[in-house]
């Protein structure tokens, strides 16, 4: 099992090599969540994820024929871009297996790493059934993603720089997907500091390390916005770890993550993927359900990757603003005359609100034939002044209400 002493071997063969990621206080996010909230930049690692420490630390273990045969990893993306990179600086030929869904920003830095990516399968483990029979086909060294003792060890260092920069730390809350990172980090705190309290973060839709735990059949979903855990089935190795070394095990909605994202972008202007984001995810929830199990804790939260494709980031930001009251759709009835939206646009600006889009409809209403509704999407400063905006229009005789969904 992993020890202590295999991370601090891990960490000195890939001094130099893996970048020590910073490790700061939050001071916005510790007001908002009434407690000490320390984060681990793992999303500015040179692949933008920690998975390239596990990575280099088992390659770093290869003979010189496996080196020359080559090696295979099956990633949803950030895994294969730390092999990928790393094989390319070692000069080791590197196959990289990648669900079919796998974001195209992780495709095309892992491609751009020199490697041969094969696209198969819908899943995590449907891509991991091709890629074992391609391994063995053609001989090829399978550098698996988390359960294997060299990955998770060199994934153990994330928690040993922690606990070196605050040994202080109360709890430590880490993203699980197959129990890699979790595991290293677990085995590490423990060790250094027992009384700490490691507590692990899945999705509702891929739960299987908390179904495990709790006696449960794990059922999945097909699709989560933290495809980097989105793991059906966790490793036999980290499954020891887990029940060895974390406390517990908290479930977080697609909501929660993105909420936690967009914050996480607002607040330390720093962009994670939804892997990358749900530690701070569970804290939100937890506050948002009263909870008071984190509060005035000294938390070390683990940021765990970057690679979120643009498209996505940008919908994630809109729908950040919807919930924030910064972006709202007012729908308005007005009579179909001239100078009637004239009149409605002027009382929005006089409310000192945006006009960002317009969309006007005749057809496709109840209201009577002279009538048409126009629903106008606002930028707004918050809920309140989206609400000043319609009681302003409704005092001038207008029907306004709020229609954001």
């Amino acid at each position: 099992m992993i020890d202590l002493d295999a991370v601090r071997a891990a960490h000195n063969r890939l001094a130099g090599q893996v970048l020590n990621s910073p490790f700061s206080l939050s001071r916005t996010l510790s007001d908002i969540l009434q407690a000490e909230i320390w984060l681990k930049f793992e999303n500015l690692q040179f692949t933008a994820s920690f998975k390239e420490r596990g990575a280099l630390n088992r390659m770093l273990a290869l003979s010189e024929h496996e080196r020359r045969q080559g090696v295979l990893a099956v990633s949803a993306g950030n895994h294969a871009q730390g092999v990928a990179y790393h094989a390319q600086r070692m000069g080791v030929p590197a196959v990289i297996v990648m669900p079919r869904f796998t974001p195209t920003v992780k495709i095309a830095n892992t491609r751009r790493f020199g490697a041969e990516v094969v696209l198969a399968g819908d899943s995590f483990d449907d891509a991991k059934a091709h890629g074992l029979a391609l391994a063995q086909s053609r001989g090829l060294t399978l550098v698996h993603p988390y359960d294997d003792e060299a990955v998770i060890a060199g994934q153990g260092t994330v928690g040993l720089e922690m606990l070196q920069a605050r040994p202080d730390l109360d709890m430590l809350v880490v993203p699980i997907g197959g129990g890699g990172l979790i595991g290293g980090i677990g085995a590490v705190a423990k060790a250094l500091r027992p009384g700490i309290e490691v507590v692990g973060v899945q999705t509702e839709r891929f739960p299987a390390m908390y179904a495990l735990r709790h006696g449960q059949a794990p059922e999945t979903g097909h699709y989560t916005i933290a495809e980097g855990i989105a793991v059906k089935s966790p490793g036999q190795i980290t499954r020891q770890l887990v029940a060895r070394h974390v406390d517990r095990i908290e479930l977080v909605s697609e909501s929660d993550i993105e909420h936690a994202i967009v914050m996480l972008l607002e607040i330390e202007k720093t962009v994670v993927e939804g892997a990358g984001a749900a530690g701070l995810a569970a804290l939100l929830h937890a506050q948002d359900q009263g909870g008071s199990r984190y509060r005035g804790k000294r938390i070390g939260l683990v940021l765990s990757g970057g690679n979120i494709d643009p498209l996505m980031l940008g919908e994630l930001i809109e729908r950040g603003m919807v919930r924030a009251g910064r972006l709202a759709r007012i729908r308005v009835d007005l009579r179909d005359l001239p100078g009637a939206l004239a009149r409605a646009t002027a009382l929005i600006a006089q409310a000192h609100a945006n006009i960002a889009e317009v969309h006007h409809q005749r057809a496709f209403t109840l209201l009577p034939v002279q009538n048409v509704e126009v629903d106008f999407v606002i930028q707004a400063r918050g809920h309140d002044h989206v609400q000043e905006v319609i009681d302003r229009l409704n005092a001038e005789g207008f029907r306004a209400q709020r229609h954001d969904h």
